[in-house]
């Protein structure tokens, strides 16, 4: 079995979480192996994937939602998991809030030509230099803080759970 932990990243945070996951899941005794959405030759060739993007203005990146909509029918047949990548932990005071809303958003163009077993939501790194000029000043207005918000130990459920799912333990249903 080889999964293909496929990712769409602006700024290397998302390609390092996907990296991550395929890590695990070799750890975990399946077979992965990770690659930009852009990049991946032969989409066919994997009997699971594992599908991430970057977040901008709450929509996954256009490399991502394009790989989704041309392989729909294939991803249909197989098992997926998708994550997304933004900025939910950077949040802070009265716009915390938001975080909870930002989720159906951003899979909403995904889950239109898909049905994936589990989406997992993670804070990426925010960096003055991620952002443009006049949105540096709207991060800092809104007492938002730069930072790596990468949450590890979530990362590595969520790809112990893709694992498992893959590879019951034996005696389960």
């Amino acid at each position: 079995m080889t999964v293909l932990v496929g990712y769409a990243s602006a700024h290397g945070s998302t390609r390092e979480i996907a990296e991550r996951i395929a890590a695990r899941l070799a750890e975990r005794g399946v077979g992965a192996e990770t690659a930009p959405l852009d990049a991946v030759g032969d989409a066919d060739g994997y009997d699971a994937y594992v599908l991430g993007s970057a977040v901008h203005q709450m929509a996954w990146l256009p490399e991502a939602t394009g790989f989704v909509h041309t392989h729909r029918e294939l991803l249909a047949g197989r098992p997926v998991w998708i994550f997304s990548v933004g900025m939910p932990a950077a949040l802070r005071g009265p716009w915390k809030p938001m975080a909870a809303k930002e989720e159906p958003k951003v899979t909403e163009e995904v889950l239109a030509d898909l049905s994936p077993r589990e989406h997992a939501m993670f804070s990426g790194v925010v960096a003055p230099e991620h952002l443009p000029g006049p949105g540096r000043a709207v991060f800092r207005a809104m007492g938002l803080r730069y930072g790596d918000y990468r949450d590890w130990e979530a990362v590595d459920a969520f790809a112990d759970t893709v694992a498992r799912s893959l590879h019951p333990a034996p005696g389960s249903p």
